[in-house]
């Protein structure tokens, strides 16, 4: 390809409202344009790598007998009301009417219309195990589309779902996905580790997500230096700092009833009363999924995460708003507990377990109980692990410590199970006879997720550093002195010879300054730029410069086809 032909619109300077560095390069490269928050076109020098990418995955897809198929990104609403994901996917579900007045949503995913299909054309164990996958637009009206295409409203996944007779199909579908997974990633030259993870609105028995360490990331992950522990932080689990609680009260004493006017934080109150924060219950109130109230306790000094109280409850929540919580205990949020509350569900984090002479809110306004023995004067419903965890605690597995870090998100994979199958009625005989549910599996990997990441991991302040899989060009030839017509017809000569031999080349024939041409070609990014120009032809040849390390060459030309097989070897 001429660049003088080519449509890569390269920009000198940063655009102001690009944070992070891949979103910055993929615009200033040309790679991007944005026509609306968290919409992006994707211009001919990104879109190549797009596809390299996409093959990549396909190859390792089709490798572990996966079949590729392509769904409707419209769909009507009520396949998703069998599950109930019409309304738990809230607003970022798209929904529309078409001219019928039928309502339609833009698929955010598709485990629906794969066990539509599913309990249409597979009834016998014999039929099974399939996998099957696509590569399509998802749309997901993001809150928030921030950080480039890492979090977008319009995206290419690729989605996979396995589908099996029981658990054990399950598990070695899953395990075949990971092993592609892993292989993918590695071509694509990513550095990754793998965490337990929430299935979250996904459900099931199981997941993991395959992560990229970087400051930019979204995602927090904690990693032990010690062993092979790591986990997203919405499952993350560790060996917290034990409370230490003073001499308890005689069992027989009642809780004290203290004033602690307009003190309503773990703060305020810890410090008017002189105490250390982890002596406070936390008290949190929330209204689950089907309207009812949930109490959620936890030591004054942890953060709730929300995922794993969700676990717990079983389904979604929200907090429970200012008026709700007046109306079922009488008084403002700050001064809740679990002492002589309203009846309904109480689920306790495991670190307050038998805790002792603890402080917490009297359901009083501008009132707080102390001397409350954990068990004695409350009994949780149920104990759970509900709090973020903290770096430097202890590893769950082995002695390390562990580190909190932020991470990318490449790739999901889920044991869904039967969640969706026993929904929608998608069943099949078993050996014995029996009608019984398919047994699933979803595996997603964001496309463009993975070039982001690529970037983030590889590029200076010139520009972007392309691996060999991933570059949309194999050279950059870069002609200069082009106004003198015997070195124009030698790098013409030059762009067909590599042509020829299987390179594909990136010719920069404009008639520009040297320097702009250099920076340009560090900006692209191709792995190696060849430089053709009187200079080069006095030195003996032609500059070959590697884009990754700047290391520089003069190369006969008759020998460079042998210089480049061995470089893209």
């Amino acid at each position: 390809m001429r660049l003088s032909k080519a449509f890569i619109p390269t920009l000198k300077e940063t655009p102001a409202d690009a944070e992070i560095p891949s979103h910055q390069l993929m615009i200033r490269a040309g790679l991007i344009r944005q026509l609306a928050a968290g919409i992006y076109s994707d211009l001919p020098f990104g879109w190549k790598i797009v596809r390299k990418t996409m093959q990549i995955v396909r190859e390792e897809m089709d490798r572990i007998g996966g079949q590729e198929l392509y769904m409707p990104v419209m769909n009507p609403i009520e396949v998703w009301e069998e599950t109930g994901r019409a309304t738990g996917f809230g607003d970022e579900m798209f929904r529309l009417k078409d001219r019928k007045g039928r309502s339609m949503c833009l698929a955010p995913t598709h485990e629906e219309i794969i066990c539509d299909l599913a309990r249409t054309f597979i009834r016998s164990y014999r039929d099974l195990p399939q996998i099957w996958y696509q590569f399509q637009t998802k749309m997901r009206d993001e809150p928030r589309p921030r950080s480039g295409v890492l979090r977008g409203r319009q995206f290419i996944m690729k989605d996979a779902y396995s589908l099996d007779v029981d658990q054990e199909g399950l598990d070695k579908s899953y395990n075949l996905h990971a092993e592609a997974y892993k292989r993918a990633f590695d071509r694509c030259g990513l550095d990754y580790f793998i965490v337990g993870a929430s299935s979250g609105l996904m459900g099931g028995t199981g997941s993991q997500e395959f992560m990229v360490e970087s400051p930019h990331g979204e995602d927090r992950v904690a990693l032990c230096g010690s062993c092979d522990y790591a986990a997203n932080l919405e499952v993350a689990a560790s060996r917290p700092y034990p409370i230490s609680d003073p001499d308890a009260p005689d069992d027989s004493s009642e809780p004290e009833r203290v004033s602690t006017p307009d003190m309503r934080t773990i703060d305020e109150v810890s410090g008017f009363l002189k105490v250390t924060p982890e002596r406070l219950i936390k008290t949190l109130v929330v209204m689950n999924e089907n309207g009812k109230p949930a109490m959620a306790l936890l030591a004054g000094d942890d953060d709730l995460e929300e995922s794993k109280l969700t676990t717990a409850l079983g389904g979604t929540f929200r907090p429970a708003h200012p008026e709700e919580i007046k109306e079922l205990f009488g008084c403002e949020a700050g001064f809740l507990g679990p002492v002589n509350a309203p009846k309904m569900s109480v689920i306790a984090d495991n670190r307050i377990k038998g805790g002792r002479d603890r402080i917490t809110g009297a359901n009083e306004d501008h009132y707080h109980i102390s001397g409350v023995n954990i068990d004695q004067h409350f009994k949780p419903d149920k104990w759970a692990d509900l709090r973020t965890i903290k770096e430097g605690e202890g590893c769950p597995v082995c002695k390390g410590k562990l580190r909190v870090s932020h991470a990318i998100e490449i790739g999901h994979i889920f044991k869904l199970g039967t969640k969706y199958s026993s929904a929608m009625g998608a069943n099949i005989l078993n050996p014995a006879g029996r009608e019984t549910p398919i047994v699933m599996g979803s595996y997603g990997i964001g496309i463009a997720r993975i070039i982001a990441c690529a970037i983030e991991l590889n590029h200076d302040e010139d520009g972007i550093i392309w691996t060999k899989t991933l570059t949309p060009y194999d050279v950059e030839l870069i002609g200069l002195n082009l106004n003198k017509e015997e070195i124009c017809k030698r790098a013409d000569d030059l762009y067909e010879m590599l042509q020829s031999d299987g390179f594909n080349t990136l010719y920069d024939d404009r008639g520009l300054r040297p320097g702009f041409k250099f920076k340009d070609a560090d900006l692209l990014g191709i792995p190696c730029h060849i430089v053709i120009s009187s200079k080069s032809l006095e030195s003996g040849g032609v500059e070959v410069k590697t884009r990754a390390t700047g290391d520089r060459s003069i190369v006969k030309i008759d020998e460079l086809l042998t210089v480049l097989r061995g470089y893209h070897e």
